[in-house]
Parts: C-alpha cells; sequence; structure tokens
C-alpha cells in the first residue's frame, strides 16, 4: 500500500466568480521511504497539488477526488482533524525559507513553538535540548547561538536548513519540500540535497520534492511524476523518464534544460576594444559604530564592446555588488570604474548622469523590480518618454517593437500592453523587464540572476530572447549568474569569485572545461547534471 495516493484530484478556484481549475484530475502514489519528484512549468499544479494534501487551500478552492494518507481519506477533513495530521504525520518544506519565517521572532522562539505544537506535554528543558538538536540534525553550526538569532541574521542556506528543522520538529513520516533549493548557490545547494538525502536515509522518512530543476530530479529522486496543465502527463523510474520519455512534453522539457559542456568551444574572438575596465575595485558596507564589511575586495576586470562576460560565485562573494558599483548604487571605497573612458569616481554629475542612460538593468526578481501600479505599456515606455521624449504614436510604435523583441508581439502586442505585472507569469514579467532594460538601446547591460527562479521552460525562452537582443542590438553585458550552465550556455567569457575577490578568470571554455583553482573544480562538481546515471556516478566518485 503506498503511503500517499492522490486519485481523481481536482481543485477548482473561484476567481471573481468564475472558475479556474488549477488542478484536473491527477492522480499518482507516493510509496513509503522513497523520494518523489513533482515537476513541470509554473502553474502546472504542482504546489496546488502539495497543499491540497496538507489542507492548505484557501476558501475559494473546491477540492474534488480522494487524497488517502496512510489508507485514510483526508479529502473533506476539517481544519480540527487535519490538524492532528498537519506537522505531526505530514510536514512541508516551502518554497521561500524567509518569508516562511516569522521576522520578529528569533529562530529558539519558532522551534519551541513547532515543538509544543506537534510534540504533546514537551516543555521546558525539553524544548531546548530538542530545538538544539534540531539544528544540529540539519548540520547548522553553533546552535547555541543561532537559538538568540532572529531570521535577517541567516544567510539563504542557513534559513532553508532552520525551515527543515521545524519542519522535523513533529517527527513526520512524509516530508513534502516546495521548491527547496530555488536561488541557492550550487555549493549551498548541494549541501542543502545532501542534507535532505541523510535526513530522509536516516529517519526513514518519504519525501515528495517539488522543483523545476532537472538536475535536482536527477540527484536526489527514485521516482518522477511530471504535471501539465493541471494534469499528471507522465510518471515512472527516474531513470525511465529521464532515458526514454513516453510524452513529448517530457521530452521537450528535458531538452530545454541547460546541460555544461553542450554548448561546444568558443569561436575565435579578435581582441575587443573595451567598454568597462573595473581596476582594484573595493565596495565596503558598513560605517564606524557597527563597523566595515568588505564585499569586494580588489577586483580587476573588463567588458568588451559586444560581449557577454559571465560572473560567477557563492552568495556573498561579491557579485551583485560590483554590478551595483557599476551604475554608482555601491559605496565603492578604493579602485576605479571607467566606463568608455569615464572614470564615474571623478565624473561630474551631468556626465554620470549621461552614463546611467548608456546602462540598462534585469534584476533577479522582475516581481519586485516592476512597479506592480503599472501597465505593461507604462512599464516599457517611461524610460523612452523620460529621456528621449518620445510621444504619440511614435512612442506606440516604439513599445510595439520592443514588446514583439522580446516575444510579446507583435500580434499579441496590444493585447499584452493593458496587464499588469500580477496577470502575468514570472516569464513574462522578466520578458518585460529585458523590454525596459534594452528601451534606450543602451552600451551595457547588467543582468543579475535574471533566470533563477524560472522554470527550464521558461529559463530556455527568456535566454534565447537575451542571445537574439544581444546579438541584434550589440550590447556587452555583465551576466550574474550561480547556475553555470545557464553562464556556459551564453557568455563568451567568465569571471569566478570567491570572498570579494577573483580567483579565476578567463574564456568561457578555459575556465568551465578546465579550471585551473580548486574553488572553480568545487563549483562545478556542485552543480547536479540532469542525468540521474550521471550524476550518480559523480556523486559516487
Amino acid at each position: 500500500m503506498p503511503l500517499l495516493s492522490v486519485r481523481d484530484l481536482r481543485v477548482v478556484f473561484d476567481v471573481s466568480g468564475r472558475p479556474v481549475t488549477g488542478v484536473d484530475s491527477a492522480g499518482f502514489d507516493v510509496r513509503a521511504g522513497e523520494v518523489l519528484a513533482v515537476v513541470g512549468e509554473s502553474g502546472s499544479g504542482k504546489s496546488v497539488t502539495a497543499m491540497s494534501v496538507l489542507g492548505l487551500l484557501p476558501e475559494t478552492a473546491t477540492v474534488t477526488g480522494s487524497i488517502r494518507f496512510d489508507g485514510v481519506e483526508l479529502t473533506g477533513r476539517d481544519d480540527r482533524a487535519m490538524r492532528v495530521v498537519r506537522g505531526r504525520r505530514i510536514a512541508m518544506i516551502f518554497q521561500d525559507p524567509l518569508a516562511a519565517l516569522n521576522p520578529t521572532f528569533t529562530i529558539g522562539w519558532q522551534l519551541a513553538e513547532a515543538l509544543r505544537a506537534t510534540r504533546p506535554g514537551i516543555r521546558g528543558d525539553q524544548i531546548r535540548r530538542a530545538s538544539l538538536d534540531l539544528l544540529e540534525s540539519v548540520e547548522l553550526g553553533d546552535a547555541e547561538r543561532r537559538l538568540r538569532h532572529c531570521p535577517h541574521q541567516l544567510s539563504g542556506g542557513q534559513a532553508q536548513r532552520v525551515v527543515i528543522a521545524l519542519a522535523l520538529a513533529g517527527e513526520p513520516e512524509l516530508l513534502i519540500a516546495d521548491e527547496p533549493t530555488t536561488a541557492l548557490d550550487v555549493t549551498v545547494q548541494a549541501e542543502v540535497l545532501g542534507l535532505l538525502r541523510r535526513l530522509q536515509h536516516e529517519r526513514r522518512m518519504t519525501v515528495m520534492i517539488i522543483t523545476h530543476d532537472m538536475g535536482v530530479v536527477a540527484d536526489i529522486a527514485d521516482r518522477v511524476v511530471v504535471m501539465r496543465s493541471g494534469a499528471v502527463v507522465e510518471s515512472g523510474d527516474v531513470e525511465q523518464v529521464f532515458a526514454r520519455p513516453s510524452a513529448a512534453y517530457t521530452a521537450d522539457l528535458l531538452a530545454a534544460v541547460p546541460r555544461l559542456g553542450s554548448r561546444g568551444p568558443a569561436a575565435e574572438r579578435d581582441g575587443g576594444r573595451p567598454l568597462v575596465q573595473v581596476e582594484a575595485l573595493t565596495v565596503e558596507y558598513g560605517n564606524l559604530l557597527r563597523g566595515t564589511f568588505r564585499a569586494v575586495d580588489g577586483v580587476d576586470l573588463r567588458i568588451d564592446r559586444g560581449e557577454i562576460l559571465g560572473l560567477v560565485g557563492e552568495s556573498g562573494s561579491g557579485k551583485t555588488s560590483i554590478g551595483r558599483a557599476l551604475i554608482g548604487l555601491a559605496p565603492v571605497s578604493g579602485g576605479r570604474v571607467v566606463l568608455d573612458g569615464i572614470d564615474l569616481r571623478s565624473a561630474s554629475r551631468s556626465q554620470r548622469a549621461g552614463l546611467r542612460r548608456r546602462i540598462g538593468v534585469v534584476f533577479q526578481n522582475p516581481a519586485t523590480s516592476i512597479n506592480p501600479r503599472y501597465t505593461v505599456e507604462q512599464t516599457v515606455s517611461e524610460p523612452l518618454a523620460v529621456h528621449r521624449g518620445l510621444r504619440g504614436s511614435e512612442l506606440d510604435q516604439r513599445v510595439d517593437r520592443l514588446l514583439a523583441a522580446v516575444g510579446l508581439g507583435p500580434t499579441a502586442g496590444r493585447s499584452w500592453r493593458q496587464r499588469y505585472p500580477h496577470e502575468l507569469s514570472g516569464g513574462q514579467r522578466q520578458r518585460v523587464a529585458i523590454a525596459r532594460a534594452v528601451a534606450l538601446d543602451p552600451d551595457l547591460l547588467i543582468a543579475d540572476e535574471p533566470t533563477s527562479a524560472l522554470d527550464v521552460s521558461v529559463q530556455a525562452v527568456v535566454l534565447d530572447t537575451f542571445r537574439e537582443l544581444q546579438e541584434r542590438l550589440g550590447f556587452a553585458c555583465l551576466f550574474v549568474s550561480h547556475d553555470l550552465a545557464v553562464v556556459d550556455e551564453l557568455c563568451d567569457r567568465v569571471v569566478v569569485l570567491q570572498g570579494g575577490r577573483v580567483v579565476e578568470s578567463g574564456e568561457r571554455t578555459a575556465v568551465l572545461a578546465d579550471p585551473q583553482q580548486d574553488y572553480t573544480r568545487q563549483l562545478i562538481a556542485s552543480a547536479p547534471y540532469p542525468d540521474p546515471v550521471i550524476q550518480r556516478s559523480r556523486r559516487a566518485a
């Protein structure tokens, strides 16, 4: 008998009086002791299915079908009955750890609350000892001190370990992990996946992991369920699904995954003319009272005209600080940033304003970088109206061309113009952000993790859009990413950062195919390869 059995699950949401189907007749089993991966594009129904199991859907949702856990029907149970199951027998790790943690309470307080809720009768020193045991079980160092910390004092990887500890408080039989490694750098992701594998083995837990990262699936899963538009289109053992997918959608999904080394050797490039030269750059945060933190320490790099330079490294290595220094948003305490022959530190205010108009920026999260009160038309047209003075039909035509260039037109361009960000998917929002960034025909584009939170098929579309625009417009680009396969597919040269310093740099294939530094080799080894046979042999080596 499977531990969890889902049959004919259908979830319909009431959206302003209109029925919207989130899950449509989905069915699958989760066997005791296995790791099942549920994959699919954004909007395929993965998270809605998981929320249905735990009874965490909003009141606007109507759930029909059967969800049986350990032989007991969960569909139709009231919240009081579900609280006996939720946390104690089935627990969940949510996608964003900092959003899942309460920012106003310490880690110790939150662990104590979870323990009281899931272990009746526990109190006093027992709670403290159990809290320390949980933090130690998820390999979070200096557990005593961490109990006194608040979430903002933790890194992304540390916060994710705390969320896992909270989920383990009730010693659940089934652990549901919703995108547990999204936006984590490759080394932290490898640590979190290794931790989940160890905990699953030691505690004999069943794990259901929801992800769009096929490398994660290859690394940790025993079986795979593929969802599309709320329905299950394929399921099977992980090796069989990857090697011989039966559904065309699964084959397309696997084909869209970037693979390190698949692009082949780089074409010969003539020595380019530098557009950006960074010399001995130092960036420090803090003040005299609290002390200073050096995020960037004596970095030298250049970006030639028309090339894409990849900037890689772990979280905290200084990648984003360098990008911010190029647009004057980071506290540069030493060195030079020269753009087209003009030193940004010594430039006049009018010179800096002119240079900034020649730089476009695409941020990691389009949901927070785009004004939620602006339509797509207002978002894309604003820089053209402010800096170029375009009006009327000329402005309309330019907006149409930009939307068409990023795949939102031309015939559909008019329909997209009046939509707001909340009416767009993550990939559509990112394409609008790219259209805005290139609206002024920039000489330099800074892209800070533009695809990290996108599923593989949307990521492939965004990367194709990005590549076509770069080839057509010829802008130079600083591409910041922790995804080495994406960097390998897109970039011409690569700079590797560690602790604010450059440890290796050079042509893409030289750095990624034949790294000279241990740290670069560690980054490459930590990135999961989207093939279960190859990935397991790498892990065993």
